[in-house]
């Protein structure tokens, strides 16, 4: 029978010398260090990307400066709130919209606007829409604000107005074309310029708005008879719609949509709210903006030529925070 190799011998096995122990003595140590991390003399591979990124991004955080437009812009693109709060609105104006057509004395502009404007009787249905994050959401445009540090100026407006990019405001669209299918005309009554008619005209007929014709933008600029307005108040255009149209609704994202701001202060603003409350939610139909308008302007006293800092400390100054 052939004899097994023992414990550690191979089948040919020589006898060891001091030189093959030292030998292999050495090749075991040498295997051994590599198999160990911390005796490896090189630098490690794939790590150091991951690290570099961190220090990159965390020196991006520690020099990006603060913007008070931040939350309010990611709110709009992002959370599905914005979105429910717009469908919300939407869809409850159209529930409403056959009743207005029905109700021969409904109208949706104030009395002294009505009056100047003339009787409603006979005239065709209307409704009566600001653009801009009404129908138009221009989140974009204020996203591009935060990402360069930089504040609201007419030139880059004119610009992204140019760009035609703007998409609908969520729940829009579906209003828009049940009004026009019962006969009822959207009027777009926007501070935008009427130099910039045909750039948001086209627009809006690109994202699907139905659009009468080019009448019926109301923009920044529009010479309406015997009325005189004060900058970018919209109390003669509105009066201008009514002569032409029985106003059923109005929708806005500013209090200046609905009704002539006399006095743009916190206390001012409240006491609209209180005369005309019960007009929203039937005739008139606010949209949420967090982003921009006349309550943060009248937060800092309408100084608008003040630093931003001063600005964002005004607005600090105006927090309730509820201490005795």
């Amino acid at each position: 029978m052939p004899r097994r190799p023992g414990p550690g011998r191979s089948l040919h096995s020589t006898p060891a010398t001091p030189e093959t122990a030292v030998r292999t003595t050495l090749l075991a140590l040498c295997l051994l260090a590599l198999t160990l991390p911390a005796c490896r003399t090189g630098p490690p591979a794939a790590p150091a990307a991951p690290a570099a990124s961190a220090t990159a991004t965390a020196t991006a955080t520690a020099t990006a400066t603060a913007d008070d437009n931040l939350n309010a812009v990611l709110w709009m693109q992002v959370s599905a709130e914005y979105r429910a709060a717009a469908l919300s609105l939407y869809r409850a104006a159209g529930d409403r919209l056959d009743d207005a057509l029905a109700d021969p004395d409904w109208d949706a502009l104030v009395p002294e606007e009505r009056a100047a404007a003339g009787s409603a009787a006979g005239l065709p249905p209307a409704v009566i829409v600001d653009i801009d994050e009404t129908v138009l959401d221009n989140s974009p445009y204020q996203a591009r604000l935060v990402r360069d540090g930089t504040e609201y100026d007419e030139a880059t407006w004119a610009a992204w107005v140019d760009e035609r990019q703007a998409e609908p405001v969520p729940g829009v669209l579906a209003f828009a074309r049940l009004a026009d299918t019962r006969g009822v005309t959207l009027v777009y009554l926007s501070n935008r310029t009427q130099a910039s008619a045909d750039a948001t005209l086209a627009n809006l007929r690109a994202v699907g708005f139905p659009v009468a014709d080019d009448s019926v933008f109301l923009g920044l600029g529009t010479e309406v008879e015997d009325c005189q307005s004060r900058g970018s108040e919209k109390g003669c255009r509105r009066v201008l719609a009514g002569r032409r149209y029985r106003v059923l609704m109005q929708f806005g994202d500013q209090l200046g949509d609905f009704v002539r701001v006399e006095r743009n202060t916190p206390q001012a603003r409240e006491q609209l709210l209180a005369t005309h409350g019960e007009w929203f939610g039937e005739r008139w139909w606010m949209l949420p903006n967090p982003s921009y308008g006349g309550w943060e302007a009248a937060a800092f006293g309408n100084a608008r030529g003040l630093p931003r800092e001063a600005r964002r400390q005004a607005k600090r100054d105006a927090l309730d925070l509820k201490e005795k």
